[in-house]
């Protein structure tokens, strides 16, 4: 553990696994959906409860992913194994969902789901742990995540801009999207750990206490803090889940401009990058959470306005989508870093560093946000009468743009609610590290 500023190219080795991981995450959420109803036909239904039971797998594989990795002990560190060991099954994975064989139907796509999040849990959740043992101080915590997170948003950017450059070849289409994706990310995804594992130091740590795993609901329970980040970050997840999800559907069938999907994503995960700085030089004179309650705060002041846009308002759609881009930033960096924090409420009350089964835990967060989203909204258009590719009633219209905005500015109101008095200050941080200090002074001197 280090209280030093962390030096800038491993900050940037650190954060590189992120590009392909987000340029993963992209089709995933927004591009793969559309492509399997609209693309192969498939109901949507039918994708949404494929989606849903895959992402409701991680229920399993993250705290398993979680608790080995803290009790991985090698050479090669405890983090940096299990980036390398995820690399053939999300290799593989990605290839078959991306490039589906003739006939792919919904077992097709429940099969290669439930491996691909399995690589990527095995990928992500220890890159974020690993993050969180770099630094012991608040404010690094913020920029190893941001390092981390601006690779994301690059990422996304790679992603988001394929339609429009697709377009210039006439085929902009999700499904010519992923087909171009796939092999970028076979190559990618081996460079990315390679470069992160090789100049990164997994530094050791004291080893993990041992938890049964029937306790690891009741530790994570005592842990108030943490208990009140992780459905905060629940509801916000869903909150911004919903218009990922619904992205393409909005532009394409409320705005009726699906030329235009490319350049509007870009718009709004390049201004995403944009804005971590200022979110980030906010945070050091606030403090985390209330920093990230405005952001949220503001996302909704610009975002309740979507539901009121029709047909060719592409102009004021822009202005939304850079505003929430802003946005974005503080969405994308704040949340881990606070959830750095709270892990030391666990350290200081003697339960050891079990940073990998509080990752397992916010992973699950994640991708149960995400799999709400889509479980929720596509079978609600369906029951609305909506369709994917054909002609729809304007009350199916009118559900998709609720759906889109409106209800995610309801959860984040209630995401903000939860965070405004959150009790872990840069103070109680500190208070907390002096525990650890001396918590962890005493067991080496035992040994």
């Amino acid at each position: 553990m280090s209280d030093r500023r962390t030096p800038l190219p491993v900050l940037m080795a650190y954060g590189i696994p992120g590009l392909p991981a987000a340029a993963l995450g992209v089709p995933l959420y927004i591009f793969l959906p559309t492509f399997y109803t609209a693309g192969l036909g498939l109901p949507l239904a039918a994708v949404g409860t494929a989606l849903l039971v895959a992402r409701l797998w991680d229920v399993v594989t993250d705290p398993l992913v979680g608790a080995l990795s803290d009790r991985t002990h090698s050479r090669f560190g405890r983090r940096r194994p299990w980036l390398v060991a995820s690399l053939p099954l999300l290799m593989v994975s990605v290839w078959m969902l991306f490039r589906p064989v003739e006939g792919a139907g919904v077992g097709y796509l429940t099969l290669w789901s439930l491996a691909l999040y399995l690589g990527w849990t095995m990928l992500s959740l220890p890159h974020g742990a690993w993050g969180a043992e770099l630094s012991d101080d608040y404010h690094e915590r913020s920029r190893i995540t941001a390092a981390r997170e601006i690779a994301v948003v690059l990422g996304t950017l790679i992603a988001a801009g394929l339609p429009a450059a697709l377009q210039i070849d006439g085929d902009s289409r999700p499904g010519a999207v992923l087909a171009v994706l796939a092999p970028v990310l076979v190559i990618g995804l081996p460079v990315a750990v390679l470069i992160a594992v090789t100049i990164v130091p997994d530094r050791p740590v004291a080893r993990a206490q041992s938890v049964p795993w029937r306790q690891a609901g009741a530790l994570l329970a005592a842990n108030r803090p943490f208990c009140r980040l992780i459905v905060a970050y629940l509801v916000n997840g869903t909150a911004n889940g919903l218009p990922a999800t619904l992205f393409l559907l909005f532009v394409a069938h409320v705005l009726a401009e699906p030329e235009m999907q490319g350049p509007l994503l870009f718009a709004y995960f390049f201004c995403g990058i944009v804005g971590v700085p200022g979110w980030l030089a906010l945070a050091r004179r606030i403090g985390k959470h209330r920093t990230w309650c405005f952001a949220m705060a503001a996302n909704c002041a610009v975002f309740v306005w979507a539901p009121f846009l029709g047909a060719g308002d592409v102009w004021p759609f822009l202005v939304i989508c850079v505003l929430s881009g802003l946005c974005l930033g503080a969405d994308l960096v704040l949340p881990s870093a606070i959830q750095a924090d709270v892990i030391d409420v666990d350290t200081a009350a003697g339960g050891g560093r079990r940073t990998g089964v509080y990752f397992a835990f916010w992973g699950m967060a994640t991708k149960l946000a995400l799999a709400l989203a889509v479980g929720v909204a596509f079978p609600l258009l369906e029951l609305a009468g909506f369709t994917a590719d054909g002609l729809n009633q304007p009350s199916a219209l009118l559900t998709l743009a609720l759906l889109y905005s409106a209800v995610p500015v309801v959860f984040k109101v209630f995401a903000i609610t939860l965070m405004w008095r959150f009790p872990l200050d840069q103070a109680a941080q500190s208070d907390l590290r002096q525990r650890i200090q001396l918590i962890e002074g005493e067991a080496a001197v035992r040994m």
